[in-house]
C-alpha cells in the first residue's frame, strides 16, 4: 500500500472512531433525559473534549495531505468530505452535551403533569445517525438516500411533540420554564438528524460525484 493510501485509510479509520464516540454520546444524552440518570448526562460532557481532540486530528490530517500530495478527482473528494463530516460529527456531540445539560437541569425541577415521549423522535434520529456513519463506512449512496428521506419523519416528530408542550403551557403555566427546556431538547435532537444528512449528502458526493444539498432526490448521471 503507497503511503498516500496508508494515510487515506488512517483517515477514515479516525472518522470512525470519532463516529462511534460521537453516536454513543447522542445514545446516552437521550437516555439522560429519559431514564433520569445523571451518570450518562456526565459521561456525554467528559467525551466532549475527546470529540473535539477528533475534529483537530482530522483537520490536521487532511490539511498534510492536501499539502504533500496535492490529491485530484476521487481522492481529493474524500478528503474534502472528511473536513465537513468531522465537523458534522463535531457539532453532534455539542448537541449531545447541550442535551445532557437541559437533561441534568430537568431532574433538579418537578416533572411535567404529562407524560412527553421521546421515543419515536430519538428512535428516528439515532438511526439516521448509525445509517450516516454505515454509508460513509461502506460508501454507500442508497443507504445515504434513505438518510434523507427519514429527515421528515424526524420534523414530524418533534413538531407533535411541540404541539403536545404548547398545549400544556396553554393550560399549565407554572410548567412553562420545564416545557420549553424539553421543546429545546426535541429541537436539539432535529438538529442532529439535520448533521446526519449533510453527511449523508456529502457520502452521495463523495461516491458520486453529485452535489444533492439543493437538489430533488432525482439526480442526473453521477460523475466519475
Amino acid at each position: 500500500m503507497r503511503p498516500f493510501e496508508e494515510d487515506l485509510k488512517q483517515l477514515n479509520d479516525l472518522l470512525q472512531e470519532m463516529g462511534v464516540v460521537v453516536a454513543r454520546s447522542i445514545q446516552r444524552s437521550v437516555l439522560s433525559l429519559v431514564e433520569k440518570d445523571e451518570d450518562y448526562a456526565h459521561q456525554v460532557i467528559r467525551d466532549e473534549s475527546r470529540v473535539d481532540q477528533m475534529e483537530i486530528q482530522v483537520d490536521e490530517m487532511a490539511t498534510s495531505l492536501i499539502v504533500r500530495d496535492q490529491p485530484v478527482a476521487r481522492d481529493m473528494r474524500l478528503i474534502v468530505s472528511a473536513i465537513k463530516i468531522s465537523t458534522d460529527l463535531e457539532r453532534m456531540g455539542d448537541l449531545a452535551v447541550h442535551i445532557a445539560e437541559r437533561s441534568l437541569s430537568l431532574m433538579t425541577q418537578p416533572q411535567l403533569p404529562e407524560h412527553i415521549s421521546f421515543e419515536e423522535l430519538s428512535s428516528l434520529v439515532e438511526s439516521m445517525v448509525l445509517r450516516g456513519l454505515e454509508c460513509f463506512v461502506k460508501r454507500d449512496p442508497a443507504i445515504a438516500r434513505g438518510v434523507l428521506e427519514t429527515d421528515n419523519s424526524v420534523d414530524k416528530a418533534r413538531n407533535a411533540i411541540q404541539r403536545q408542550l404548547i398545549d400544556l403551557m396553554k393550560r399549565d403555566t407554572a410548567s412553562i420554564p420545564r416545557a420549553l427546556d424539553t421543546i429545546i431538547i426535541a429541537r436539539k435532537l432535529e438538529r442532529i438528524a439535520d448533521h446526519a444528512t449533510n453527511i449523508a449528502e456529502d457520502v452521495i458526493f463523495l461516491t458520486q460525484g453529485i452535489d444533492v444539498r439543493h437538489r430533488n432526490l432525482e439526480v442526473p448521471e453521477a460523475v466519475a
